[in-house]
């Protein structure tokens, strides 16, 4: 017999308690895939501009801004690379709007909705891959961001000096005061995320626009040391013309999907909050390519204008506002960049494993303690070791594409073709073995089979590029920058292949959204 939730049946919740949203628990709904944070939510109130200040923070972290300067090291052009930063965005737009509706329209996350495709527990599956890559994301952007933290108490107390170096004050290849950055980054975005989501909310209508202004003000400064006319928008040595950089902004294409790969494959966990699908829609569209073509302009004149002014070229803002003479102008910069990473951080990385962690376990893990979780994984993995230079840049990315490229492949083939689009919502939280989602002993084996083939599959090409191997079997290493398509590709055909023979007849009534 199914058990009810030991929460009220009518929904209660006690206040201020369920950080992520109150659900609506119904009878019948069993513990073990079950609580507050996972079940649908009662109101769904986000905006189209909460939706666009989300993908606002996304885009205008360090991490994003050093992923966009990365593409200059392709040798291409810097027409090239704004190409590839939009084509890539406008891909990701698409992909986005298909992850968000099926969440929308049943006020559940990202794990809960794997439920459809995996099983009520082989869900456990896609939430802990996922959970585990939010973990490194989350400690390479606050490595990231704490390096503003790093020059501003150099550029404030320059006897600091000795303790930034990591071979005279080091462990584990980070130095004294770069530990000293990066926990008090660490602390910071704990702060935010312990006050729940209504306070992340906030926290992130508000980074996007600052960092906007700031962004402005160093672009506006540095032309006007510079002069417009000593401008060159062609960064670094150009190697590819015609024909022949086409594969290469093919690549830088695919980098750019696969750095915004994990926010959007958990962006279910965000679009259960909007009001309607249209009003998630309109923020994707303003919060990605509009956007991020302005982005993409700010981010190519600024690195330019570095070149005359300093003598070289920077693509780190951080490092940029810190070689002004301007003391309060560099702290204020530093800041606000040290601000809008903590609002990508918290909403990319720490929602999202808070879900996926407490979705393992829901009666033992609360959403804060999944955060938590992720938040002292981020620390092991030590994170500045996977974010060190262009060449490892794109190795992670494309290692992290491979691993996420299937999970969205099998989520968008079960609701868009297998499901057509339909899902009964109470049979994702019961364990009766009549339930839709049940499958064999709570797993779908064409689920299981489809991410490991599409994962091992991605990782091949990536294995071969990558030291001591430097292979290029058959031309393969060349494809480790598609490493997300080719996990997505394969995970989304062969789960429609494996599913389609075994389709379940849908029951149909007020139970089927």
């Amino acid at each position: 017999m199914t058990q009810t939730a030991p929460s009220s049946s009518e929904g209660e919740t006690v206040p201020g308690a369920h950080l992520a949203g109150a659900g609506l628990i119904k009878p019948g709904y069993h513990p073990r895939l079950t609580n507050d944070d996972l079940a649908p939510l009662k109101t769904q109130s986000w905006s189209s501009y909460n939706i666009f200040a989300f993908w606002m923070s996304d885009v205008h972290s360090v991490g994003g801004y050093v992923t966009a300067g990365s593409l200059f090291a392709l040798g291409l052009t810097s027409w090239q690379v704004l190409v590839a930063l939009v084509v890539g965005i406008a891909i990701v737009n698409v992909f986005a709007n298909l992850v968000a509706k099926p969440s929308q329209v049943t006020g559940v996350p990202y794990p809960v909705m794997c439920r459809s495709a995996f099983g009520v527990l082989g869900a456990n599956v896609p939430a802990v891959i996922r959970g585990l890559i939010a973990v490194a994301w989350y400690g390479i952007q606050t490595y990231l961001a704490s390096h503003a933290f790093v020059i501003l108490g150099l550029k404030i107390w320059p006897g600091l000096a000795p303790w930034a170096d990591v071979h005279e004050h080091g462990f584990l290849g980070l130095s004294a005061l770069g530990w000293a950055g990066f926990m008090t980054m660490w602390v910071l975005q704990a702060l935010v995320f312990w006050r729940g989501m209504e306070s992340i909310r906030k926290f992130i209508d508000f980074c996007g626009p600052a960092v906007y202004i700031v962004m402005l003000m160093l672009a506006i400064y540095l032309i006007g040391e510079a002069g417009w006319s000593n401008i060159s928008l062609n960064l670094g040595e150009v190697n590819y013309t015609g024909w022949s950089a086409v594969p290469v902004v093919l690549g830088a294409i695919a980098l750019v999907v696969s750095y915004f790969s994990g926010p959007m494959l958990n962006f279910g966990d965000f679009s259960r909050y909007g009001k309607t699908f249209a009003a998630v829609k309109r923020g994707n569209f303003l919060g990605l390519p509009v956007n991020f073509l302005f982005f993409s302009i700010l981010t190519v004149v600024t690195a330019s204008a570095t070149l005359p002014v300093y003598g070289r070229l920077i693509t780190d803002p951080v490092e940029t506002v810190a070689q002004m003479d301007n003391l309060f102008a560099v702290v204020l910069g530093l800041l606000t960049f040290i601000v809008a990473t903590i609002g990508i951080n918290i909403v990319a990385n720490f929602v999202s494993p808070a879900f996926d962690f407490s979705h393992v376990s829901p009666q033992r893990i609360s959403w804060r303690t999944g955060g938590m979780i992720a938040a002292v994984g981020s620390v092991l993995i030590t994170p500045w070791n996977l974010y060190n230079n262009p060449e490892v840049i794109h190795y992670t990315l494309e290692t992290l594409g491979a691993f996420i490229g299937p999970l969205f492949g099998i989520l968008i083939a079960d609701y868009y073709l297998v499901r057509r689009q339909r899902i009964i919502l109470d049979d994702m939280f019961t364990m009766s073995h009549d339930g839709t989602y049940w499958y064999k002993k709570g797993y779908n084996p064409a689920a299981i089979i489809s991410t490991v083939v599409g994962a091992l599959v991605a990782m091949v090409p990536v294995i071969l590029k990558a030291q001591p191997f430097g292979l290029d079997v058959w031309g393969m290493a060349g494809a480790a920058q598609y490493s997300w398509f080719l996990g997505m590709g394969i995970g989304f055909l062969c789960y429609f292949a494996l599913s389609t023979g075994a389709r379940r007849a849908h029951r149909t009534g007020p139970a089927e959204v």
